[in-house]
């Protein structure tokens, strides 16, 4: 499967192939390089077949695996962003996406303009995630240490207290290096969006707290007695080692 120059490609799995088509139409137009597949055995394929910058990938298939599954399989082979497509607009079904490391969850039916933001907004965050390691090694910046961890962002890597590596996803370390930089100020969940996701915050948007418990659980932090995220009731968060 050849792919035409582009500034990235998109890999979109779905097995509507009305939208598929669509969607290679419309953002083509805009510049991208885009394949389509519609199950599981076709993602596989395609992906080990070509390169892709992002993934877009629908959450329910009529038959043979679910989009939970495909996620899964991304997620354990391939560091790429994802961005989910679902009819389903319920919050257990977008927390159920975040939990497994999607980058974004977009609702059908959708604004082409809309998923078209967030694509660039995914692929923005995501480059500067893979370009920190050359801007860093001309200007080094400090390894930030709180009660024996250490976080270094010039490999992207956590370390606990014994040594031991601990993994974080790029919007894992995003957030626990915003708040750690910003240690004893409480950070309200827009700012924490705007910080680590650039995009705007809903009363009813869920990823940052689905992001902080994951954090939580990889500190080893008892939400009912935390030593390093703490809670504000009706604000948002505030990291006090």
């Amino acid at each position: 499967m050849s792919l035409p120059d582009a500034r990235s490609r998109i890999l979109v799995v779905d097995d509507d192939r009305r939208l598929c088509r669509f969607l290679e139409k419309f953002l083509a137009s805009e510049g991208y390089g885009i394949a389509a597949a519609h199950d599981g055995r076709a993602m596989r394929r395609a992906l080990a077949d070509d390169s892709f910058d992002l993934v877009i990938l629908d959450l329910t298939f009529p038959a043979g695996e679910d989009g939970v599954t495909l996620a899964r399989t991304l997620r354990a082979q391939y560091d790429l962003p994802l961005i989910m497509l679902s009819g389903k607009n319920t919050t257990i079904d977008k927390v159920v996406c975040l939990e497994m490391g999607a980058d974004d969850y977009v609702t059908k039916p959708f604004e082409p303009r809309e998923l078209l933001a967030r694509i660039r907004t995914v692929l923005r965050r995501f480059a500067k995630r893979i370009t920190l390691p050359e801007r860093v090694e001309k200007t080094p910046s400090p390894v930030m240490c709180f009660a024996g961890w250490e976080l270094d962002p010039t490999r992207y890597q956590l370390s606990s207290p014994k040594g031991d590596t601990v993994r974080l996803t790029s919007q894992e370390f995003q957030l626990l290096a915003a708040l750690v930089e910003r240690r004893g100020r409480i950070l309200s969940r827009e700012q924490i969006l705007d910080i680590v996701a650039n995009r705007n915050w809903t009363p009813y948007d869920r990823s940052i707290d689905v992001l902080i418990g994951k954090i939580r659980r990889k500190l080893r932090d008892d939400v009912r007695d935390a030593q390093f995220i703490k809670t504000i009731r009706g604000v948002g968060y505030m990291f006090a080692p």
